[in-house]
């Protein structure tokens, strides 16, 4: 991977250039998953769904129910689908009895932060290439929100539970990495053409 010109090049026959990427892509994404689970797991523990949980299925799902949290950080809802009752969709951030709005700003830190990285590892200048560089965050954070959409969805008794799965790949998949990742290698490519 290098760049060329005021466009970034990725070698795209080494596959060692390509899984590099993608596995780095990752890291924000299990970064944010990691801060997430420090900050509402405690409480979760305690939780009456998580008591029902574990009553019905003998395990608790406390990092399934981080999970959710942390796909409701990137604007994504949890849909639960009750026998019966049908379909609900709610967020556990913000309201009376939900998390900090704080945790909004999990992804979005940790996005700036690994696109600015980015691009400094790719050592651009200028902001299109800084952009370019930062958004080769997508392909590891776009592959590990789909997995991690599917792992903590959880089915109990008839009854599932989980991010909305279309929304998770079109926001925290796409939409999140691209815009701040971009935005974090713009500002690196903004900050080294002022110091050449």
């Amino acid at each position: 991977m290098h760049l060329g010109g005021n466009s970034l090049v990725m070698d795209t026959t080494d596959p060692r250039s390509v899984a590099t990427t993608t596995a780095l892509g990752i890291l924000p994404w299990l970064g944010g998953y990691a801060a997430t689970y420090l900050l509402v797991a405690p409480n979760l523990r305690d939780s009456p769904l998580n008591q029902i949980i574990e009553v019905l299925e003998g395990d608790a799902a406390v990092h399934e129910l981080v999970g959710w949290v942390f796909y409701n950080a990137h604007l994504v809802d949890t849909v639960v689908e009750l026998p019966v009752i049908g379909s609900q969709t709610t967020t556990y951030i913000g309201g009376e009895d939900g998390f900090s709005l704080l945790l909004y700003l999990v992804p979005v830190v940790l996005l700036l932060a690994a696109g600015f990285l980015f691009a400094r590892r790719e050592e651009t200048a200028g902001m299109t290439p800084g952009a370019k560089a930062g958004m080769l965050v997508v392909p590891g954070y776009l592959l590990a929100t789909l997995l991690g959409a599917i792992i903590v969805e959880i089915n109990v008794s008839g009854a599932t539970g989980g991010p909305d799965l279309t929304s998770a790949v079109i926001l925290a998949g796409l939409c999140y990495p691209v815009s701040l990742a971009g935005t974090g290698g713009a500002l690196w490519g903004l900050l080294a053409d002022r110091t050449e």
